[in-house]
């Protein structure tokens, strides 16, 4: 019987970027490993990445606020995802707006080695600025999957991390006693009573 996949030679892997990215408590590090999970069920090949600094619930594993739990590779800067993603089908990388912006061109590279890259990160900073290398890894990604908390204040859709200690660092690694998540609207009542309580 004619079989046309043996006429067309070894199959080439497709190669992607996919982005969940959204406020904090939104879910985006549950949906990173959801998929990871799924990548290992179907028994591809898979390695996740976090940034050396982030210890806030292990030094080790990626944990979503849920305490799903991964395992991972911390990596102090982007190039070293490069040196250790040899022989990987799917690759994920957590709390992305932390590494330098040479991630980008690591994720092109990955997905033009035919890998699946999957990435999660912070589309904004405490100010409703866009983070670090986030912009620029969505407009490479085939796909943009955007999480959202609920706002604390009213219930509404989450827009923005609102910091609820003083301070102007940009990166300030906290969980719920440091940050809130809250929408448009109750964020910027929030950082008008910010500004007035100074």
């Amino acid at each position: 019987m004619f079989n046309e996949r043996e006429t067309q030679g070894p199959v080439l892997r497709r190669g992607s970027i996919e982005v969940v990215c959204g406020s904090m408590f939104s879910g985006k590090t549950e949906e990173l490993i959801r998929r990871m999970k799924r990548a290992q069920f179907a028994k591809l090949k898979v390695e996740i990445f976090k940034p050396a600094i982030d210890v806030r619930y292990s030094e080790q594993d990626v944990v979503s606020h849920d305490r799903n739990v991964i395992q991972s590779t911390p990596v102090d800067s982007s190039q070293n995802i490069l040196l250790l993603a040899d022989d990987i089908d799917v690759v994920g990388i957590d709390e992305a707006q932390f590494f330098d912006m040479g991630i980008v061109e690591v994720c092109t590279e990955l997905a033009q080695r035919g890998i699946r890259v999957i990435v999660a990160g912070l589309d904004m900073d405490f100010r409703g600025v866009p983070f670090g290398p986030m912009p620029a890894l969505m407009a490479i990604a085939e796909d943009v999957y955007k999480t959202h908390a609920i706002c604390v204040q009213c219930g509404d859709l989450a827009y923005v991390s609102h910091r609820l200690v003083s301070s102007d660092k940009r990166v300030l690694l906290g969980e719920t006693e440091s940050y809130e998540p809250l929408c448009r609207a109750c964020y910027r009542k929030a950082v008008a009573n910010d500004n007035a309580n100074q």
